[in-house]
């Protein structure tokens, strides 16, 4: 379901030609449609039709009235459910045009071909799509696979810094929870660039793709991709309601380096473990200021997380470097400790 494109997209005309569709709609932002789009179309074979579907770039564009106006597009273009969506975009856009395409029509096909490191490694795998409710992240969404993801790596190259540093701290996180010797090899980078990491891709695919096949519909195993997302999304969606969206894997990084620290307090893995893991995620992500806000404020939002059950805060940490634990219920004092721990951070 996984195939990395090199120099060419003859695995993609394949697919196309192997398929029956009706008609093709590319989904885009701005930024891709400037650089992505016209290698996608240099290199696409097929005689079918296709239309150019552009929304703006920014998480802030993930929601129901985006959502709405490309369902209104695809009516109005006649799209039936032989169609077929292109994704080829970052996370918004495999998240935002998998959730329009797996409702449209109660569902037709799409693929997704990402174009940030985020999106490679994590949000393009494993048949999660969605869209923010007001700023709660993802809230609203539902569980399809796309009938195929293809990787085009060198689409890297038209990243700025902080979108691959971004995508970065999902390979950590994929480390941190399930392969230790991937952790290991990833903290060696001490240059991060494009060249650094597209060699571990590969590795961080497949521990995101080995998950998923066990767990599907997030029943157990799945909630370990969770760390590191807890604490990560709260702040992530406070950013958001004040007009200051921050990228997904600065608030992951952020949410890691707590979570960490919170996974000391709980007892669950040793002292020199969480310092080791907070000061190698240090070295790649600035502190993140939170100082406007209250614990009242993260702890609200912590508590409408969708890993919840019973108004009960449910946390995946780790157990160990490369191992995860689920469903872990922590104390409210220890959670507030560790968001005190770092706010203190900034002053170390």
């Amino acid at each position: 379901m996984i195939t990395i494109l090199n120099d060419d997209f003859s695995q993609l005309n394949s697919f196309l030609h192997e398929k029956s569709f009706s008609k093709i709609f590319i989904l885009v932002d701005e930024n891709t449609h400037e650089y992505c789009l016209p290698v996608l179309l240099g290199n696409m074979e097929t005689d079918l039709g296709f239309e150019i579907l552009e929304i703006e770039a920014g998480e802030e564009m993930k929601n129901i009235q985006t959502a709405n106006q490309l369902w209104e597009i695809l009516t109005e273009m006649q799209a039936d459910r032989k169609a077929l969506v292109i994704n080829l975009g970052g996370g918004v856009i495999t998240d935002m045009g998998g959730f329009v395409a797996s409702t449209y029509k109660r569902g037709v096909q799409f693929i997704n071909i990402p174009t940030t490191l985020l999106s490679m490694c994590d949000a393009s795998i494993g048949g999660k799509t969605g869209i923010d409710l007001m700023h709660y992240k993802n809230m609203v969404g539902t569980f399809a696979f796309p009938e195929q993801i293809f990787i085009y790596p060198k689409f890297l190259e038209t990243l700025p810094f902080k979108e691959l540093r971004s995508g970065f701290a999902e390979m950590l996180k994929h480390g941190l929870i399930a392969d230790k010797a991937h952790w290991e090899s990833l903290i060696q980078i001490y240059t991060l660039d494009t060249d650094a990491v597209v060699p571990h891709i590969q590795t961080s695919m497949d521990i995101k793709q080995e998950v998923v096949e066990k767990d599907f519909h997030e029943k157990n195993i799945r909630k370990t991709l969770n760390f590191g997302h807890t604490i990560g999304h709260s702040v992530e969606s406070l950013c958001l309601s004040q007009g200051n969206p921050i990228l997904h894997g600065e608030a992951v990084a952020m949410g890691m380096i707590c979570e960490a620290h919170l996974a000391y307090l709980e007892d669950l893995i040793p002292h020199e473990d969480a310092a080791g893991i907070i000061e190698n995620i240090q070295r790649y992500y600035p502190y993140l200021d939170i100082s406007d806000f209250t614990d009242e404020s993260i702890t609200a939002l912590l508590l409408n997380d969708k890993k919840n059950t019973d108004s009960k805060i449910n946390f995946s940490l780790l157990s160990g470097i490369g191992s995860c634990t689920y469903d872990h219920q922590c104390s409210q004092e220890n959670i507030l400790k560790s968001l005190d721990f770092y706010r203190k951070l900034n002053n170390a």
